[in-house]
């Protein structure tokens, strides 16, 4: 690596904060994107129903100094800043205050697991854009690696699923993750890194059967996305007489939007409309374990400490090639 690191960057997805904020900041998520406009008004209920915030800024907010406190306590000592890729901050507002604070080589951590377009290759994008719009002077910045198989993020789900198991320890166990177009998961990994997540935390917790569901799809019907639902699957099980369920929503890092209204609101609201039981397993949030990863990965760029991962897939997601995680045909 060239240059002297002085800085981390962590980069969310982003969420609205009041409602006023729910359309601009759906425009910008469905920018570019054939999301017929009436699904657009359809998601946008989802976030008033919940007063038009969305978790994912306070939880970014509360991350922020916990990741410094752990740079401080175990190095790098590096100051922390947050950009967001579709709402404030805005991912190109922080690069500029980094400039003007003299940072000139960065290091960004991603909060996405996977490999697929819009959770990799769609952020360098975003890293490439935000720079190219600060202009001369814009640090380097370079994001680390995917984390789906770090010890850091699977053992504080396992803890997570197996909280959820104690309830209902008969529970048929389901992961769910975001649903994407079947184009996007042909030029990634994603269903495969899933598919391992899966079997480490089922393996921690002492499950051999489990299943990998998706949920919150957004594109037009005409386009096949990956499936089954968790709306469809939740049916299936209760055709096949099981009565008891728990969900653990893998694909996702914190208890955002698509957890909080297509889980803990419409899925509830199905199982209690077929009589089953179900509680949700929790997310990882700000989990100590979460928040030692990030800076463990920072130290692993810098060639300060060995790369850890629990699976064999990992191994192969320790740096983008050129051509990964393509985008997918529009359709």
């Amino acid at each position: 690596m060239s240059g002297t690191i002085d800085a981390l960057l962590l980069i969310a997805f982003g969420g609205p904060e009041q409602p006023a904020d729910v359309l601009p900041f759906l425009e910008n998520v469905l920018r570019g994107r054939n999301v017929p406009h009436e699904r657009m008004l359809e998601v946008a209920q989802h976030y008033y129903h919940f007063g038009g915030v969305s978790p994912i800024n306070g939880q970014m907010r509360e991350l922020v100094p916990l990741v410094e406190a752990e740079l401080r306590a175990k190095g790098p000592r590096l100051p922390v800043y947050w950009g967001n890729r579709n709402w404030h901050p805005m991912l190109a507002n922080t690069i500029r205050k980094m400039r003007d604070d003299g940072v000139r080589h960065a290091l960004a951590f991603v909060m996405s697991a996977y490999s697929s377009y819009s959770g990799c290759r769609q952020y360098l994008e975003d890293i490439a854009r935000a720079r190219e719009t600060v202009g001369p002077g814009a640090p380097e910045i370079d994001k680390l690696r995917l984390f789906f198989d770090h010890p850091g993020f699977i053992e504080p789900m396992a803890e997570n699923v197996r909280k959820a198991l104690t309830h209902l320890p008969a529970a048929a166990l389901v992961y769910t993750a975001h649903s994407v177009p079947v184009s996007m998961a042909a030029t990634s990994q994603y269903e495969a890194q899933l598919r391992e997540a899966c079997r480490l935390v089922s393996e921690r917790v002492d499950r051999n059967e489990w299943r990998l569901v998706y949920q919150s799809r957004s594109g037009p019907p005409s386009q096949p996305w990956l499936g089954p639902d968790i709306g469809e699957y939740l049916r299936e099980l209760h055709a096949g007489g099981v009565h008891e369920v728990v969900i653990a929503p893998i694909g996702f890092i914190s208890d955002h939007m698509e957890v909080l209204f297509d889980l803990d609101t419409e899925a509830r609201a199905l199982c209690d409309e077929l009589g089953m039981k179900l509680v949700r397993a929790a997310t990882v949030g700000n989990h100590p374990a979460f928040v030692g990863m990030i800076a463990e990965l920072a130290r692993e760029r810098m060639g300060e400490t060995a790369p850890r991962w629990m699976g064999t897939l990992g191994q192969s997601a320790a740096t983008c090639p050129p051509d990964c995680c393509a985008p997918p045909r529009r359709g």
